[in-house]
């Protein structure tokens, strides 16, 4: 039980920036406290008066302690003066901070100097802070999590936004409570290194090893390293170049990788085919049959039979596809933080941009493709994934007869602005002097596609030849 429930009571003063909790009375029940343990903040505030302070306070600030993370508000005090008393370097024990409280004015708010030697006395060694700091942080958690619960249920009585943008509202908070429980803390050079050095040997030796999720193309992954977490990485095109295609390709390469790699998780938002005519082209791409024999009905028993092991392949890799048409920003947020929370995700694919339903359908198209480009950033940044989305662009590079650039992109401006990685794909030329080659420069169904990459804050731009095998709608490494 609690050992301190008056910390509850209203005649306390507030901490700055702080929504601090009042006892609650539920319906049928007596008088709750929101959950806090009163030992473990003393106890937590003594391991920072001990040895001076600092070893401690470091940990706090690697395990997210803030100020409001401490139910009474005498202690909140305290350690805000504890952190700034860190932050200025001056040595800490109970007399400097006494002093510094008598300075703010606030002694008498947490007690007086008989309080702090009560804290102090509390524990004899720092040995169990990262305990303390860890309970201390849970019930934070908790009552964070009742406050927006209790938030949501009042604003759901006085709702009048509309209700997708205030769903995403509480779903964001949700999904920012339970981010609180990690922390990251800095590694020592000697494991970067060790990571490092495998990454360069894995691709060296054109081993699929490397950081990111691979792309599976040989030269493209030179380039870029793989897809990094938190990347809005946009593939562009005129239509029927092979957005849809590559994007596939992408994702079969992340669920079934090469070199003994985990799979990677993918989630795949397809606003223009269903799931199942996806799942086709996955299967037939895959299996490296052609479609065409299938809708036929001249498939071969050989045909059948690679069909049949590629299906059995594809049923146990954590690929999950969402064909919902009518979709706005905020539906693809709401359902990646949902899969992502029961099977963590490495990669998002969205197909495409321009499909996507603007939240604010009085909004200027422009603004509207704005508001998508920026959801989608938030989005890579908020699940910590690469996020490949399709882009539409323009005509003017084919009646120009260019390749396309930056400025092609379709209806606005901040898709490149937004975007990490900015993919373009383009058709070789058709040769006017041969007649007996195909358009792209190859024989046959097989194309010569020209991958563009127009931008990259991390690396290179350039352009990769890929080719493109329209019968299986695949891509394969160009052989040079």
């Amino acid at each position: 039980m609690p050992s301190d429930s008056s910390a509850a009571g209203s005649g306390r003063k507030k901490f700055p920036g702080k929504n601090r909790f009042t006892p609650e009375t539920a319906e049928g029940s007596e008088l709750r406290v929101p959950p806090h343990n009163m030992e473990a903040e003393e106890g937590l505030l003594a391991a920072c008066l001990l040895d001076g302070g600092l070893e401690v306070i470091t940990t706090c600030i690697e395990m997210q302690i803030q100020p409001e993370c401490f139910f009474k508000e005498a202690h909140a005090q305290i350690y805000q003066t504890l952190l700034e008393l860190y932050e200025i370097g001056d040595p800490i024990d109970e007399i400097v901070l006494f002093d510094t409280l008598q300075r703010k004015g606030i002694e008498e708010e947490v007690g007086g100097l008989a309080q702090i030697y009560h804290i102090q006395g509390r524990i004899e060694t720092s040995a169990h802070a990262k305990y303390y700091a860890k309970i201390v942080h849970e019930k934070y958690l908790l009552r964070r999590l009742i406050r927006t619960s209790r938030e949501a249920t009042e604003a759901c009585y006085q709702q009048q936004e509309d209700i997708s943008v205030f769903i995403d509202k509480i779903e964001s908070e949700i999904h920012h409570i339970s981010s609180g429980r990690v922390s990251k803390t800095a590694t020592p050079i000697k494991e970067s290194l060790k990571d490092a050095v495998s990454d360069i040997h894995a691709l060296l030796n054109n081993k699929q090893e490397a950081s990111g999720v691979l792309s599976g193309f040989r030269d493209l992954d030179g380039m870029t390293y793989g897809f990094h977490p938190g990347q809005m990485i946009v593939l562009a095109a005129r239509p029927s170049v092979g957005k849809t295609s590559l994007a596939m390709n992408f994702a079969e390469h992340a669920i079934i990788p090469d070199g003994g790699r985990e799979p990677t998780g993918v989630l795949v938002f397809s606003l223009e085919m269903t799931a199942a005519q996806l799942a086709m082209r996955l299967i037939c791409s895959r299996a490296r049959v052609d479609m065409k024999r299938i809708r036929d009905r001249v498939a071969s028993s050989d045909d059948q039979r690679q069909i049949t092991q590629t299906v059995k392949e594809l049923e146990r890799t954590p690929l999950w596809i969402d064909d919902a048409a009518d979709s706005t920003i905020l539906d693809l947020r709401a359902k990646a933080r949902r899969i992502d929370a029961k099977n963590r995700l490495g990669l998002i694919v969205i197909d495409y941009l321009q499909l996507v339903r603007g939240t604010d359908s009085r909004a200027p198209r422009e603004q509207q493709i704005a508001d998508i480009s920026r959801g989608v950033k938030s989005l890579a940044k908020e699940l910590d994934v690469p996020v490949v989305v399709l882009s539409q662009l323009n005509r003017e590079s084919e009646k120009d007869n260019r390749d396309p650039r930056l400025s092609d992109l379709r209806e606005s401006g901040s898709i490149e602005q937004d975007a990490d990685v900015v993919f373009l794909l383009s058709r070789a030329k058709k040769r006017d002097d041969d007649e007996s080659v195909e358009e792209g420069g190859l024989p046959g169904d097989v194309e010569q596609i020209k991958l563009i990459i127009a931008k990259q804050r991390n690396g290179p731009v350039g352009d990769i030849d890929l080719t493109f095998v329209r019968r299986y709608t695949r891509y394969e490494n160009f052989q040079h």
